[in-house]
């Protein structure tokens, strides 16, 4: 490997790759491990990145690592890692911005990192012990009281609670960076429900892999044994040991970080729950699932402090327990971390922990902090007036009922009216706010688009509590990577407002593991010990997710026939097309029948396609369908989860171009436009259906969704049948083949019967014939077989609620085509309707018993 090098500024080279120079002199330099000094030529990389770079098979060129990083890309999107944004003019969902080149820290600095950081995990753990015990630093002057009552995550009602092995702090994450003299200072610290666990497996698995070379030579730490310590750990300190249930209580698929829960609780083999899925019974925590409820004796939450138990805490709050903190006072459920921790969150209190570490563990504290000064103190505030153009303003205090939160804000970038009108609310409310001084974080090389570049990067690492009073800091983590080398606006580079995410290697002098770059843990205990459950809330997301397919597709097929037929088809099948469009919601209410005006009714057809629409259209039907997936994302493979959201993406791109008021070949080149847009998107359909079908396993949640389906398809066939016939369709060869295309057997139909068209063997394909799929009879076997097998706890319900169904094959076929005096089949009319009726009870059914858990006497499983 060459390295190249020039004057400051000119940048230098690795192989034929360029790097950028470092600009900012006074900065620390990772590739090169030294303070960049203006004027002097950049020094050569540290032996780290040497290896790194010599380890590469291609050699070091533009070709070379633009390849690795597209594939880098392309691994990110097969994962569907995304990360949700919630900012004006942002994207609510973006994908996980990944950077190529790993961050590298030396085992000497992550000696240092890591003494500092399990030092800071005890102390604040024994904080929180004595914030919420006794209180002496509070009594003593220690931590200023207003800064710890004022604050909304210091919750009252966890006053007095002892959590299991007195450990309020299981997982404790802090955000570093490398100051200009290489000293590491601690920026940030989470701990009411840090997030990046998630994020940095999926890092792992892609960097890690790309570069397994250079991960081997480099003897870089695995992180596996750290996450298995970590479950460990939590069923030690719960009432049931080795058989704890263990859950991850997640906000729900619109939280930012929804990706890395979901691949966090695959990793763990726990599962993945929402608040809804839990109630408290008797001060113990029960998950609701199919079967009925089952102990939880774990939560690893990932649901924000105040917003855990709607009874004692938010009482708006729809993401918690109810009931939930009177479980932890009774000691029945762990919770990590502890409620209330989030008060220790305050960038106020960064001042005050140096003598709070000397109270309460007789330590100096090895990892500093940076400058803070807390307004709230006035003295303090009137010294810093003058210099407030030096500092970052910070909010004391997240944003609540009471308190004013906000994103930092560099005062220098500051005009002066702006600057004025900052001073004067501090002046006006000096406790919410804190200054903290700038901090120039280290630059690290990443890769930019054909060259290599450096980038200011702050490091997360986490500390995992043993259960004994020690601590394991995880050996790795992640980087945020600025996303431009100007952080002003931007201080501690957050996700939110566009940085980058970066794999942080941990290096060791010799190779002390070996095996893969991560190893999944599938479990950590015995299938037998610990029965797999699916929710009630998972449970009824596939069963609609299973309904909105059929429906989707229903709905799909109906319009392609209505758009296709109605200018060629008699008053009978114009009637019925349009009864059934009015009954799904295909066209709004006061849209005219095509009996009475034909080219009025296609259009309210083609303008209530889109999704907002509203209900009843297929934009809506597909909008359902995805909603539903992404609430049970954890149980669908990649390509499934892809596959839905292409279907949606592209319906309605598609769409709105079809339906422009402006098409450039007119009305008749619009509606084949809207035929084309319907036939793909029943082709994606088609390949939903093989997902679900074929790359899913088969357990109760798949059956679930089976069930769904048939139920779905019982009604809107036996539904459209009963119409077509009572219409008379059945008399006429549109209204026929009509019929036999509602039910995709028209090919099958021409194949046993030819050219026949009579209603004896129409009906006994449609409705008798066993081996047709989406035949009465086929559809009501499958859903009786799977609905039993499905409650198989609760046998004898699901036998009763399936044989109050009509039995199709008990019904006689010359009375069902028997014609009345109107020449209609009146009798098979009827069980048709009944048919409907039934289903629909059935759903409803379904719904009290597996879902909501309202039927008489709990079903208690498992404890």
């Amino acid at each position: 490997m060459s390295v190249r090098t020039a004057p400051a500024g000119a940048g230098s080279a690795i192989g034929s790759v360029a790097i950028a120079g470092c600009e900012e002199a006074g900065v620390f330099d990772e590739l090169r491990g030294a303070v960049a000094a203006r004027g002097a030529p950049p020094a050569a990389p540290t032996p780290s990145w040497r290896t790194f770079f010599a380890t590469l098979p291609g050699g070091v060129t533009t070709d070379e690592l633009a390849a690795r990083a597209a594939r880098v890309q392309r691994r990110v999107r097969e994962d569907g890692a995304t990360y949700n944004v919630h900012a004006p003019g942002a994207r609510a969902s973006r994908e996980w911005p990944l950077q190529l080149l790993p961050v590298i820290v030396p085992p000497d600095d992550w000696a240092a990192i890591e003494a500092g950081v399990a030092q800071r995990a005890r102390l604040l753990n024994a904080t929180l012990i004595d914030v919420y015990g006794a209180q002496t630093l509070l009594h003593d002057a220690m931590l200023p009281p207003s800064l710890v009552f004022e604050h909304p995550q210091y919750l009252r009602a966890a006053h007095g609670i002892r959590p299991a092995g007195g450990v309020h702090l299981h997982v404790a994450a802090f955000d570093l960076a490398r100051g200009p003299e290489g000293r590491w200072w601690v920026l940030a610290q989470r701990l009411q429900a840090p997030s990046g666990l998630g994020y940095l497996l999926e890092n792992r698995l892609i960097v890690g892999r790309e570069f397994h070379e250079a991960f081997d030579a480099l003897h870089v730490h695995r992180v596996g044994s750290a996450f298995e310590g970590l479950l460990g750990t939590l069923r030690g300190l719960s009432v049931a040991g080795e058989r704890a249930r263990v859950v991850l209580l997640t906000p729900g698929p619109l939280h930012e970080t929804y990706f890395e829960q979901v691949f966090l609780a695959r990793h763990l083999g726990i599962a993945l729950v929402e608040g809804s899925d839990l109630t408290v019974r008797e001060r113990r925590v029960f998950l609701k699932t199919m079967q009925g409820l089952e102990r939880v004796h774990v939560l690893l939450r990932r649901v924000d402090d105040e917003w855990l138990d709607p009874l004692e805490l938010r009482p708006d709050s729809a993401l918690g327990v109810p009931g939930l903190m009177q479980a932890a006072r009774a000691g029945e459920v762990v919770i990590a971390n502890a409620p209330g921790a989030g008060v220790l969150e305050s960038p106020g209190l960064a001042a005050f922990w140096p003598g709070v570490a000397l109270r309460l563990l007789g330590e100096e504290l090895q990892l500093p902090a940076s400058t803070h000064w807390w307004c709230g103190e006035d003295a303090v505030w009137q010294a810093q007036r003058a210099q407030l153009e030096d500092y970052v303003v910070a909010a004391t205090f997240p944003g609540s009922a009471i308190t004013q939160g906000f994103d930092p804000v560099v005062v220098a970038d500051l005009g002066p009216a702006v600057r004025t009108a900052l001073a004067a609310r501090i002046d006006a409310d000096p406790a919410a706010f804190t200054l903290q001084a700038r901090v120039r974080p280290s630059l690290t090389p990443v890769w930019n688009g054909g060259n290599i570049d450096l980038r200011p990067a702050v490091l997360r690492v986490f500390a995992l509590a043993d259960g004994y009073g020690g601590w394991c800091v995880l050996p790795g983590g992640m980087a945020r990577v600025a996303s431009h080398r100007d952080r002003g606006l931007d201080p501690w580079l957050s996700m939110q407002h566009g940085s980058a995410s970066a794999d942080l290697w941990v290096t060791a002098r010799a190779a002390a593991q070996t095996g893969p770059v991560l190893q999944t843990l599938l479990s950590s205990s015995a299938p037998h010990e610990q029965p797999q459950a699916v929710t009630s809330r998972a449970a009824e997301n596939l069963f609609w997710l299973g309904r909105y397919t059929e429906r989707a597709e229903y709905t799909v097929g109906l319009l392609r026939l209505a758009l296709g037929a109605l200018r060629h088809s008699d008053t009978a099948l114009r009637g019925w097309l349009g009864e059934l469009a009015a009954w799904y919601g295909l066209v709004a209410e006061d849209a005219p029948s095509p009996n009475t005006a034909l080219p009025a009714f296609e259009h309210a057809l083609v303008q209530a396609l889109p999704v907002a629409s509203g209900l009843g259209s297929v934009g809506f039907d597909l909008r359902a369908l995805l909603a539903c997936a992404q609430a049970v994302r954890e149980r669908l493979s990649p390509d499934h989860w892809r596959l839905l959201q292409e279907l949606d993406h592209h319906f309605e791109q598609h769409v709105a171009s079809a339906l422009a008021p402006s098409h450039p070949e007119g009305a008749a080149a619009a509606l084949a436009d809207v035929l084309g847009v319907l036939g793909r998107t029943a082709t994606h359909l088609s390949a939903v259906t093989g997902a679900q079908t074929d790359r899913m396993v088969r357990d109760d949640g798949w059956r679930l969704l089976s069930v769904g389906r048939q139920i779905e398809r019982l009604d809107t066939l036996c539904h459209a049948l009963a119409r077509g016939l009572q219409r008379g369709l059945a008399g006429s060869e549109e209204g026929f083949d009509a019929l036999l295309g509602l039910f995709d057997a028209v090919v099958t139909y021409r194949a046993r019967f030819q050219a026949r068209r009579e209603l004896r063997p129409m009906v006994e394909l449609l409705v008798l014939d066993t081996d047709n799929t989406r035949s009465v009879a086929w559809v009501l076997r499958t859903l009786r077989e799977r609905l039993r097998k499905l409650a198989r706890v609760d046998g004898a319900w699901a036998v009763e609620a399936t044989d109050a169904l009509p039995a199709p094959e008990a019904w006689p076929i010359d009375e069902l085509v028997q014609l009345d005096a109107d020449g209609r089949p009146a009798a098979l009319i009827e069980r048709l309707d009944q048919m409907v009726a039934a289903v629909r009870e059935l759903s409803d059914a379904i719904g009290n018993r597996l879902f909501a858990h309202v039927a008489d006497g709990d079903r208690t499983v498992w404890q």
